[in-house]
């Protein structure tokens, strides 16, 4: 009988030890849940996979990385068409799951969101469109036009048809200032020079990318091409046919000597950047937010082999003219009209490059 009291007495007291151990395990898990629940919560919409190599995964790679770096939750909305009604539904999506800011990584985000981002003042929002603004919405993007200037003189010291193609999405302000740059960086080293433009319509069209490439090698001999287009079907064109090619926003492999360099962001850096300055209630407070070469934001890759050494210490020595103050948009500039757009001892300002520039330079025609 005393036995049976003593096994019952340490059975109850082991019941009671597991009882409280479970409680602990309980409280810490719920501990735990709240301490995650507790970061800030970032959402990332952006219109393609973000596994495919271009814009949409360095974008993505970009902000991940500043995001575990700063201990914030990284929502994402990826494969989320333009002027659809995905954007303002993976934007509710987002703010339900509690973002506090949103990064719209397309251009026509904002114009389908405006109304939308105006009904949300508490949460703060960025876009690499800045032809839309709102109180709570600030343009983020880099400089990329100095990396254009850059691979556009590479492209002029390596033409030796005086033909140059870019094949390039839409005639937007973001796009027009890529190749305007590009273009005068080829004047700056060519001169007699011309930069060729075929227009796809779309981010990401592949067959009508591969279709203009071949048309400006075939039918207009450019020997040299570039893009602005979410991915390399511009590159593989052009390595088919045999000339040489600049890439744009991704390092690219398993190309030949052909492939010169690429225009390419340290997208990281700048998330981080931007990143910090919204954790800070800073992001807002101004209109436009850009960082460039002088922040190392901006760069081309590697070069080719088949780049010179002298080739590549001209390069080296317009960065450095970049880096030190040097402007790409000032002085006498007419547009391919002929029209003056900046006069010799004017600058063009950061907000008309952002937001006006529906103009291209001299020396670029456009093929129907």
């Amino acid at each position: 009988m005393d036995f049976s009291w003593r096994t019952i007495r340490w059975w109850r007291i082991l019941l009671s030890m597991g009882a409280v151990l479970l409680l602990v395990l309980i409280v810490v898990a719920l501990g735990f849940d709240s301490e995650e629940d507790a970061r800030p919560k970032i959402g990332f919409i952006t219109i393609g996979d973000i596994r495919e190599a271009g814009w949409n995964a360095s974008q993505y790679e970009g902000i991940k990385a500043a995001t575990d770096k700063l201990g914030v939750q990284l929502l994402v909305r990826d494969k989320v068409r333009e002027n659809s009604g995905e954007c303002p539904a993976a934007i509710r999506e987002l703010i339900e799951e509690g973002a506090g800011m949103i990064f719209l990584a397309s251009y026509s985000y904002s114009l389908e969101a405006k109304e939308l981002v105006e009904q949300y003042p508490h949460v703060a929002f960025a876009t690499n469109s800045a032809e839309v603004h709102a109180r709570n919405m600030t343009a983020y993007f880099v400089r990329m036009y100095q990396a254009r200037f850059l691979s556009g003189a590479l492209a002029g010291l390596r033409t030796k048809t005086n033909t140059i193609g870019y094949v390039a999405a839409m005639p937007n302000s973001e796009v027009r200032r890529g190749i305007n740059a590009f273009a005068l960086g080829v004047r700056r080293t060519n001169p007699a020079a011309k930069v060729l433009v075929i227009w796809t319509g779309a981010w990401q069209d592949e067959a009508r990318e591969r279709a203009n490439a071949e048309r400006l090698i075939k039918e207009r001999g450019a020997d040299v091409l570039t893009y602005h287009q979410d991915e390399d079907e511009v590159c593989q064109v052009a390595e088919e046919q045999g000339v040489d090619f600049i890439g744009y926003n991704a390092l690219l492999s398993g190309y030949s000597p052909h492939y010169l360099t690429s225009v390419i962001c340290r997208w990281d850096l700048y998330y981080t950047d931007i990143v910090q300055r919204y954790l800070k209630g800073e992001l807002n407070t101004v209109r436009n937010h850009w960082l460039g070469l002088e922040r190392s934001a901006v760069s081309l890759s590697e070069f080719s082999p088949a780049v010179t050494e002298d080739t590549a210490g001209q390069i080296e020595a317009l960065k450095r003219e970049l880096t030190s103050g040097g402007l790409i948009f000032a002085g006498e500039l007419y547009d391919n009209q002929g029209v003056l757009r900046c006069a010799p001892d004017e600058v063009i300002s950061d907000d008309v490059l952002l937001e006006r520039v529906d103009w291209l330079v001299q020396g670029v025609e456009v093929l129907e």
